[in-house]
């Protein structure tokens, strides 16, 4: 809270003195305003400590809070799904940790998790082992060896943290920041006038490109500190009890644990960077797994970063303990061609909507806009071409063992297999424009994951064939001949 107050302070105070009433004001106002509400917070948490107590039993957790207002939370045991560690710096400093309870109800308001916030380090390790059904002296009986290590961290995947859109995320948000933090000394206009004067000279397609190769530079460099960060010390472990336990980071460690009966599956990604590199990430798709942290992140479910692909398929198999992945085992079926022509019918009225208006507004307002327009149009349409090609030969489908496997996607391609026991219902749906040309999409629900895994395009006959396979008995009346379907109805009569 004290960065918060920092930070909301600074350009409080920047903007008075900027606007010439001079730092008595800031110190007069801005300085007791802060120390208030960083008293005020401190002061709410520590109440909210000090009025909270918790109790484990064999069947239950059982959280109380007893202050001026009084509530009660009552867990079973059977209903907790994951059990994760938190330490930031100032955590990790005073030696405590936060540990946080889901129990795998998909609530973005947080109210399926119980937070203990916070908790000696140790109390919150002995706790995690003990709601996930493991026993501590048997814990620490069985404790870690190189045999249970599935993963470490190598530095040469360090490589691969600029490939992803990140990096130019980064760069456009940095030069974002730049005339905010200008505005608040009132420099703004400065700063245009600065960069004006060293480019007026160029022409303008070269002072675009310019920026954008800085912008490019300082995305980079931010990708590769964030890569650090996040994945400092990264270890995927399988804990003695039938647990998945994930360990990283620098200033903000994280500790996140999978049951693997929990364990439906796995998602093989690679955005369109990585994959022109041949690497891939992994994630889990389990039951009761959060898919955003409470900073809104989707790295949750990660279970490896971005690696070589043949390592990537490694940690698969031996996450699914399967001798080979599944995403590497199956051949997947094509799709046919008028799924092409549905990724190219897209792709081209997506790029040329943007063009569209850039001439409607140039012809509107100045000719610049026009000559942007073609610039966009000659970049464009031939990127839209390639990436809808792109994404009709990542369309395919399989079944290996115990796995349905599925394939989609162009920028990001993602490759998930997905255990057959863990489908609940099928669904195949047909659009006006798919039933004209002869396709349909088929999607399996689960509790897992993102909850719903689709074969976008396929034909039908194909769709409904893999359906039965994968899950027999769910889509059976619908394979079924009318004679048959009718035998069968009299035969129930």
């Amino acid at each position: 809270m004290a960065g918060v107050a920092f930070g909301a302070g600074i350009p409080t105070t920047i903007g008075v003195i900027g606007g010439g009433t001079g730092w008595w004001v800031a110190l007069a106002f801005v300085l007791p305003a802060a120390l208030l509400l960083i008293g005020v917070v401190v002061a709410g948490d520590y109440l909210r400590w000090r009025g909270t107590r918790y109790r484990c039993t064999p069947e239950r957790l059982e959280v109380a809070f007893n202050l001026v207002f009084h509530s009660r939370k009552s867990l079973p045991r059977e209903r907790i799904r994951s059990v994760d560690l938190t330490a930031n710096p100032l955590h990790r400093l005073l030696g405590v940790a936060v540990l946080t309870i889901g129990t795998g109800q998909h609530e973005e308001s947080g109210r399926s998790r119980i937070k203990l916030d916070p908790l000696a380090r140790a109390d919150a390790e002995r706790l995690r082992t003990e709601l996930l059904h493991r026993k501590e002296k048997e814990a620490a009986a069985e404790a870690v060896t190189d045999d249970h290590v599935l993963a470490t961290l190598n530095w040469q995947w360090l490589r691969y943290a600029p490939l992803s859109f990140l990096a130019p995320t980064l760069g456009l948000a940095a030069f974002g920041a730049l005339f905010k933090v200008a505005d608040w000394f009132g420099a703004q206009k400065g700063v245009i006038h600065w960069a004006y004067e060293r480019f007026r000279e160029f022409p303008l397609v070269v002072t675009i490109l310019v920026l954008l190769a800085a912008a490019l530079v300082i995305g980079v460099v931010g990708a590769l500190v964030l890569f650090v960060e996040m994945w400092w010390n990264y270890r995927l472990e399988r804990e003695p009890g039938g647990t998945l336990r994930v360990r990283r980071g620098l200033l903000t460690t994280r500790s996140i644990t999978v049951e693997e009966r929990r364990l439906r599956g796995i998602d093989l990604v690679e955005p369109l960077g990585n994959r022109l590199a041949g690497a891939a990430r992994v994630d889990a798709v389990a039951t009761g797994m959060r898919q955003k942290n409470d900073d809104g992140k989707t790295d949750y479910h990660t279970l490896q970063p971005a690696a070589p692909l043949g390592q990537a398929q490694r940690v698969a198999a031996l996450v699914l303990r399967e001798p080979v992945s599944p995403t590497e085992a199956v051949r997947l079926r094509s799709h046919p061609i008028a799924a092409r022509g549905r990724r190219l019918r897209w792709a081209l009225v997506g790029a040329a909507l943007p063009v569209l208006v850039l001439v409607v507004l140039g012809l509107l307002l100045t000719d610049v806009l026009l000559i942007i327009g073609a610039a966009l149009a000659v970049v464009a349409f031939p990127v839209a071409v390639a990436l809808a090609f792109e994404a009709y030969r990542n369309l395919g489908h399989g079944i290996t063992g115990r796995y349905l496997v599925a394939r989609s996607g162009a920028v990001r391609r993602s490759t998930v297999a997905l255990e057959r026991d863990g489908v609940i219902g099928l669904v195949v749906k047909q659009s006006i424009f798919q039933r004209r040309k002869g396709l349909a999409t088929l999607t399996a629900t689960t509790a897992a994951g993102a909850g719903a895994y689709s074969v976008y395009d396929a034909a039908p006959d194909e769709a409904l064939e893999f359906a039965e396979t994968a899950v027999p008995g769910i889509l059976t009346p619908f394979l079924a001949s009318p004679e048959a379907s009718a035998a069968a109805e009299r035969s129930r009569a």
